[in-house]
């Protein structure tokens, strides 16, 4: 498991407190897959409501602040499948 994959894991259970109800797999290319469900994040690779797939700088910038998760989406650096109405929710609680 890569230090990327822990790190995440750790900077998403901070801002999640819980907040988001479903699941959804952030898809890292390169690195491998993170699982968030109401229990919190944890690196795993299942069936989810939505899946938000990018690059793992991609990942890190909207992790930290520095680039929105829409705006990502828009821009074609955030791919998703899945439940959009899921992914608006997760881009709220993260943003």
């Amino acid at each position: 498991m890569s230090d990327m994959l822990n790190q995440a894991v750790e900077a998403l259970n901070a801002k999640l407190d819980g907040d988001f109800n479903g699941t959804a797999k952030f898809q890292i290319n390169g690195e491998g897959a993170i699982m968030l469900d109401s229990d919190g994040a944890r690196v795993g690779d299942d069936e989810a409501d939505v899946t938000l797939i990018a690059d793992a700088d991609v990942f890190e910038n909207i992790l930290s602040g520095d680039q929105n998760p829409t705006t990502a989406f828009m821009t074609g650096k955030l791919s998703v499948e899945g439940d959009m109405g899921k992914a608006m929710a997760l881009a709220s609680v993260l943003g």
